[in-house]
């Protein structure tokens, strides 16, 4: 029998938010490694981990899928850090391969880690961004600074501006994404 896939069930609301319990970091991690190790080979390829030093000093936020109000899995994830005095550097967007077209995931997991870091004393936030994923950043108000190369790929070090990422009010409440694609 085949599954017709486009009756695929799709989350109507995502979470986005710090990771604050065990199993949203466990599953954020998981998701890193899967979409850099397996899916795209680097780190080593599937064998391999994406994860150094960093991940100990690094604020993980993570987007997770809500099923009837209730938080169901992690569906993306990325990492923000303190480089040196008022430097911010984001690393490690991920989303789930069947919810990249959802725009807002993305979008939600960029935002929040631009304005928490903001809102914990950033005055520059930066990162290296895969090529691919440039123009989303770029409408999102981030600059290219410098073409670069990071694990055999080209990446643009990008800067945020930080004027379209007001600090919030309420960090730990996180931002509430809808996918309209499943109203």
């Amino acid at each position: 029998m085949d599954c017709d896939l486009s009756l695929a069930y799709q989350p109507a609301c995502f979470v986005v938010k710090p990771a604050a319990q065990a199993w949203e970091r466990r599953d954020a991690l998981a998701l890193r490694r899967q979409v850099f190790c397996v899916e795209q080979g680097l780190f080593g390829g599937a064998d391999g981990d994406d994860r150094d030093a960093l991940d100990a000093q690094a604020d993980l936020l993570v987007a997770i899928a809500q099923v009837a109000g209730m938080p169901d899995r992690v569906v993306g994830t990325v990492r923000i850090h303190a480089q040196t005095g008022r430097t911010w550097f984001g690393s490690r967007l991920a989303v789930e391969p069947e919810l990249r077209r959802h725009r807002g995931l993305g979008t939600g997991l960029i935002t929040l880690a631009v304005r928490l870091a903001h809102t914990q004393g950033a005055g520059v936030f930066l990162a290296h961004v895969q090529a691919q994923n440039v123009p989303l950043f770029e409408r999102l108000h981030w600059h290219t600074l410098e073409q670069v190369t990071l694990q055999d790929r080209p990446h643009a070090f990008m800067r945020a501006d930080l004027a379209h990422y007001p600090p919030l009010a309420r960090p730990q409440q996180g931002l509430l994404v809808i996918n309209r694609q499943a109203a």
